[in-house]
């Protein structure tokens, strides 16, 4: 009965993500309007869809996992936590505040409708090199990001459910290809809304339970005092470690993480999207309070499931997963009675709403790459308007079964493939993306150096610089996103300066910014 209940909760909201796609199919007159919506976008939608597709199951399973394992095991494992959502929402009120409203001006004046037609449309790219690298760049992190999230939905049910890994893996990716294939961004924009607040839900009633569980805030104090080597609550909340050597470079390197926020393609198409740009600071308070109280939250889940796994009596036994406390709440919860076990249910929808906002925005930033960025742009110029849905359709599909492939692992890391994908994103798209909002000078030739050297140098610095240690063990999208910065420059400045057109069209952005 208990299970039942839980199964029901969770398909009650699988079937609603279905509908609402169906429902949006009918308002997808053209690919512009499949991959952006006809910028369409409210306010409220805007901000939360481009928060909920950005945190992934991040949220709900590896921050409090991270606050909750490196606070007790690492001397700096609970400052890393902070720090990186420190970062995080540092990173998302500066995006939103200094690129929301530029990008979306400069994207309608320039017609485009990706992020790789906007750098060719910005630097004046008629060949078309910026615009395959960027959309090369788009699938090779994105496919794979696609296929963490479909690996997670595999875990997640397998683990609570004990049924097949790869069953629950295809039957979650065929629900979200569904609604992402029928209703395209305006669905997965929606959803993604939606998905938002299923996912505040199971923060705040896993902290309630939280509590209610640990015995109270002086229990869950006590269980902290009784950490082998925490003197005081000061040392454990400690934004330098429990002993101090959380120092400069691992504080800047952690705090990083929020660059990559202006190099993300599916919170950028977000900014392009809005109905209206003068509305964008509603979106930007929205989204910075949301971001900032659930990362907050989160945390504090970590912290909560110490006290619980002690009271559970299982403490870091063999099999526990620190990233799995959110699942190990819900089961708790479901135990209690019927309604516990909706509870639950509305748990681990929060889980799956985690994975699915953003698993459907990788699946269509990477389609679009495909089918509008290289077979529309070099391969397919004339196709028809009804021949290109098709189109768009069909790559969705077609690269759902490539990420169900790379996913068909089950011992494969999720979170350790979303770090890379977000350092590649950043550091290939961050600086360029604010270099063609701010800097006039800036020319093709740069952005396209830019764009390579950024992805390149997040291979090179993960594989070959990192692994040396001692200052040169820090997150890869720092020196990624400062070498990119600096090719952008140097190139630009060593080649022809960009065609007055180009200049005038900057100009009249600047203009029409300032104005509104």
């Amino acid at each position: 009965m208990r299970l039942t209940m839980m199964i029901f909760a969770i398909l009650v909201y699988l079937g609603y993500m279905v509908y609402l796609g169906i429902s949006m199919s009918k308002k997808n007159k053209s690919a512009d309007d499949m991959y952006l919506g006809g910028r369409k976008l409210g306010p409220y939608v805007t901000a939360m869809s481009a928060e909920a597709s950005d945190m992934s199951s991040w949220l709900l399973m590896g921050l409090p996992g991270v606050a909750l394992i490196n606070g007790i095991m690492a001397p700096g494992g609970f400052a890393e936590a902070v720090w990186t959502a420190i970062g995080l929402a540092a990173g998302t009120y500066i995006n939103w505040l200094i690129v929301a409203k530029r990008i979306r001006i400069y994207s309608a004046k320039t017609s485009s409708t990706t992020i790789p037609s906007f750098l060719s449309n910005r630097f004046g790219d008629k060949a078309g090199f910026l615009t395959a690298v960027a959309a090369v760049v788009i699938i090779v992190f994105f496919i794979p990001y696609t296929a963490s999230g479909f690996s997670a939905i595999g875990k997640l049910a397998s683990s609570l459910f004990n049924v097949d890994y790869h069953a629950t893996m295809i039957i979650g990716a065929i629900i979200l290809v569904a609604y992402t294939v029928s209703g395209g961004f305006l669905a997965a924009s929606v959803t993604d809304f939606i998905q938002s607040i299923v996912m505040t839900i199971a923060l705040f009633v896993v902290v309630f339970y939280g509590i209610e569980n640990a015995g109270g805030m002086s229990e869950i104090e006590n269980n902290i005092l009784a950490i082998p080597g925490i003197d005081s609550l000061g040392q454990y909340f400690s934004l330098t470690g429990t002993d101090g050597s959380y120092g400069f470079l691992p504080i800047v390197s952690t705090l990083a993480w929020g660059l990559g926020y202006f190099g993300m393609p599916h919170i950028l198409l977000r900014f392009m999207a809005i109905e209206d740009e003068k509305k964008l600071k509603v979106s930007r308070r929205v989204a910075s309070v949301w971001v900032t109280v659930s990362m907050a939250i989160a945390i504090f889940i970590g912290v909560l499931g110490y006290s619980f796994v002690i009271n559970s009596g299982e403490i870091f036994n063999d099999g526990f997963d620190s990233e799995r406390i959110v699942i190990y709440f819900a089961d708790a919860i479901s135990r209690l009675d019927s309604f516990g076990a909706i509870i639950a249910g509305v748990i681990i929808a929060g889980i799956l709403a985690s994975i699915m906002s953003t698993a459907d925005s990788q699946l269509l930033a990477a389609s679009s790459s495909v089918s509008e960025n290289l077979i529309k742009r070099f391969v397919w110029k004339d196709i028809g308007e009804k021949m290109q849905m098709w189109l768009a359709r069909i790559t969705v599909t077609v690269i759902a079964i490539v990420a169900i492939v790379l996913a068909w692992n089950q011992d494969s890391s999720v979170f350790r493939i979303v770090s890379f994908a977000w350092a590649g994103f950043g550091a290939a798209f961050g600086p360029i993306i604010l270099f063609a909002l701010f800097w006039k000078r800036t020319n093709k030739w740069g952005a396209l150096a830019g764009v390579i050297s950024g992805g390149a140098t997040v291979f090179i610095w993960k594989y070959l610089v990192r692994p040396i240690g001692g200052v040169l063990d820090i997150y890869e999208l720092l020196p990624a996103f400062i070498i990119s910065a600096i090719a952008i420059v140097v190139v630009s400045l060593l080649t022809t300066a960009p065609e007055k057109e180009i200049v005038d069209t900057f100009d009249e952005v600047t203009a029409q910014v300032k104005a509104k």
